[in-house]
């Protein structure tokens, strides 16, 4: 819809920060890039008073589960639930079954995003083949194939050699490296954050210095190598320390954190409830803040969901046996309203770069803007309304959420990919989902 003939974006209040803009603002699209309104003749005018327009969301981290996992999720339902959730291109992880880590598998990809999906997806691709930590994927290859980043998320590439050797090949390629940083002997068999709740509790705990040794491990090397280094879904206040003291250095280290653990502390764990159930743990109010802190200082540059879909009958077990992960697509942008926005430690501003430039940056994309000329990839939201939550209306296959019925504030209004509106609650608007 709308992707043929022109139409202007009207009366909203446009935020991009990229441009350093926030005013209103007309948005003139013309066969799916911006262009100077004065270029359309009799366009179609979409009025969004009261809406706050914004380059497209970009989310550096999800989980589609395909192939493999179609019984938890699929890039059909993954990228409508991206969709829902106001993001207009996803980074999946490649820790599927079989793994992305050879050519024909990034092929697979290809072919059933180009036929599935809904919204703009890139293309990740394992470090170390079958993300066995033990030989390194053929990075070149999948260079040449579309890959933009290199992650073994779900697992940490324990020897040092090897993550040395996959630094220097990756920063000869230019590919960043997206690294889930955990110390395997340290985190054993623990289930959450390793402090007062998990001994109230009973449960087996991980120690903060599980994810901060790797995460020191990894700016020592991006020091000896020049790689490119990502640290994904940081969630203690050292690990933060160690990033920003490297980016004070000049080193390529950025960072990432999830809605879920700037909005919740293990303490959430108190009723046992899986869904509370992450890796990295949710930590105390202590490493929450310091997350805050990270996301105000430039520090942590980027928010990512880590959506991680499971079943229902995987997440009713007990604490112990049931995995690791949430959702989070469709409840991000109204967890980070409600959190940073409302609660002022953000302006939305700031909070809308953590979504676009920001992740944008770290891919090193010209993408997550409203420059004339670019992808008319837009996110419209309101940034006040408040509704609960219903997990039973998702996109997404999977029900795992720790959020289903708390009240958030913020909802997404549209998301537009090349110019067609692919998901819409704007009156007289049709969207493709």
């Amino acid at each position: 819809m709308h992707k043929k003939n022109g139409y202007i974006i009207k009366n909203g209040r446009v935020i991009d920060p990229a441009q350093d803009i926030d005013k209103k603002v007309d948005i003139a699209v013309l066969n799916g890039k911006i262009v100077p309104p004065s270029t359309l003749k009799s366009p179609e005018i979409i009025d969004v008073e009261g809406l706050i327009v914004a380059p497209g969301f970009i989310d550096i981290h999800v989980h589609l589960r395909q192939p493999g996992g179609t019984h938890k999720e699929t890039i059909a339902t993954g990228t409508r639930a991206a969709a829902a959730g106001g993001f207009t291109t996803v980074l999946p992880m490649p820790n599927t079954s079989p793994v992305i880590d050879n050519v024909g598998a990034i092929e697979y990809m290809k072919r059933h995003v180009a036929k599935d999906g809904v919204i703009k997806v890139l293309l990740c691709a394992a470090m170390t083949k079958d993300l066995a930590g033990q030989n390194m994927s053929g990075i070149g290859s999948l260079k040449q194939n579309g890959v933009i980043a290199l992650s073994d998320d779900g697992h940490c590439v324990q020897n040092h050699e090897i993550m040395r050797h996959i630094m220097e090949y990756a920063h000869s390629f230019d590919l960043p490296i997206f690294d889930h940083c955990e110390d395997n002997n340290l985190a054993g068999d623990g289930v959450m954050h390793e402090g007062y709740w998990s001994t109230v509790l009973g449960l087996r705990g991980i120690p903060s210095a599980s994810e901060e040794l790797m995460v020191e491990r990894d700016i020592i090397m991006a020091e000896t190598t020049g790689a490119r280094i990502h640290i994904q879904h940081i969630s203690a206040a050292g690990s933060v320390r160690k990033v920003r003291e490297a980016q004070s250095r000049g080193l390529s280290v950025s960072a990432e954190v999830t809605p879920h653990h700037i909005a919740l502390t293990d303490e959430n764990l108190k009723h046992f409830d899986p869904n509370f159930k992450m890796n990295p743990p949710l930590m105390s109010e202590m490493h929450k803040n310091a997350l805050i802190e990270g996301l105000k200082d430039g520090t942590i540059a980027a928010i990512a969901t880590d959506h991680a879909p499971h079943t229902e009958t995987e997440k009713l077990v007990e604490i112990d046996y049931a995995p690791f992960g949430i959702i989070g697509l469709e409840t991000a942008l109204s967890v980070c309203l409600t959190e940073l926005y409302h609660k002022k430690h953000l302006t939305l501003s700031q909070l809308i770069s953590k979504f676009t430039s920001g992740p944008a940056s770290i891919l090193k994309m010209d993408t997550g803007h409203l420059k004339e000329g670019g992808d008319a990839d837009i996110t419209i939201f309101d940034p006040d309304s408040s509704a609960v939550v219903d997990s039973s209306g998702f996109y997404s296959k999977a029900r795992n959420t720790p959020f289903n019925g708390h009240e958030l504030r913020g909802e997404v209004k549209a998301t537009i990919v090349d110019g067609s509106f692919i998901f819409s609650r704007i009156p007289g608007v049709k969207g493709k989902i």
